[in-house]
């Protein structure tokens, strides 16, 4: 039996980042900034915040700037010394003491699921959490602690859900489900991206999940898809028919930081929530002749 409570968190960053060509030709996604902090470390924080001391970060080639990114530097830190400039070395230490830190590299692209499966060893017998770096959750009760909340009550696998137009419903996973309670759906099935008409519902799955260690199971049962990838949503719906699942609509704004235009979205919210930025952002956006 999984233990009631959430410690550790698996990070899948292996992707290619295609949606962000050329920027990300030789640099990771994941390190692309939001104002001054890389999206990774966004996620990072939510995960520490909700609870989490362990995260697995899946990386692949190319990636080594996220291992030093939560790495100690021995020369900056020391220049940030010399130099006096002590609010911004305590700032770059606590990156380093946010939690403990694995790295597990995938080696070949075969999708999400794939990922996730990458992480068996360490997870054991477990539950554990998924985030994905692309969704950036600003909320008052962090997204992953809102379903933490769930998970410690229902002991159940937990998906986070946003309802969404039914426009975008083809660029999603999409749960059939019936409802429980206020924000929370049994879910009887999962679409992964219908095409509109055919959508169960309007409310897709976004980047955060609490899984149950059941899901290697599954994932190991789960074929391989379109460009030999496995899909997470594929196993996620295995499981959803044989034992409860839960979708948790989530409280809070959430940005598409992996397509450019969420990404520009956040930057400018982001900005001007800033306490040094936010007044003189904000007098430079309404100077401008839209």
């Amino acid at each position: 039996m999984p233990s009631s409570s959430v410690t550790k968190a698996v990070i899948p960053a292996a992707g290619l980042g295609t949606r962000f060509l050329p920027a990300t030709k030789a640099s990771p996604k994941e390190m692309l900034p939001l104002v001054d902090k890389p999206l990774i470390q966004y996620v990072v924080e939510e995960a520490v915040a909700s609870g989490i001391r362990e995260i697995i970060i899946i990386t692949g080639r190319g990636k080594r700037a996220i291992e030093d990114h939560f790495d100690v530097s021995f020369e900056l830190e020391e220049n940030l010394r010399e130099n006096g400039k002590k609010g911004l070395l305590k700032e770059i230490q606590e990156i380093t003491e946010l939690a403990e830190f694995c790295y597990v590299r995938q080696r070949h692209a075969r999708g999400l699921g794939h990922a996730v499966l990458c992480a068996r060893h360490l997870i054991g017998n477990e539950p554990f959490a998924v985030l994905l770096g692309d969704d950036i959750l600003d909320a008052q009760v962090p997204a992953l602690r809102q379903m933490i909340q769930i998970y410690e009550r229902l002991r159940c696998p937990v998906v986070g859900i946003q309802p969404v137009p039914k426009s975008e419903v083809h660029q999603y996973g999409v749960i059939k489900a019936a409802p429980v309670e206020p924000d929370l759906y049994r879910i009887e099935d999962l679409v992964e991206k219908p095409v509109s008409q055919k959508a169960p519902s309007n409310l897709a799955v976004i980047g955060r999940y609490i899984l149950t260690p059941d899901i290697f199971e599954a994932l190991e049962k789960t074929p391989p898809g379109k460009n030999g990838e496995i899909q997470l949503t594929d196993a996620l719906r295995i499981l959803a028919h044989q034992r409860a699942m839960y979708g948790k609509q989530l409280q809070g704004t959430r940005y598409d930081a992996g397509d450019k235009l969420g990404f520009l979205k956040a930057t400018v919210e982001f900005g001007l929530k800033r306490p040094d930025l936010g007044e003189p952002f904000q007098q430079y956006l309404k100077s401008l002749k839209l």
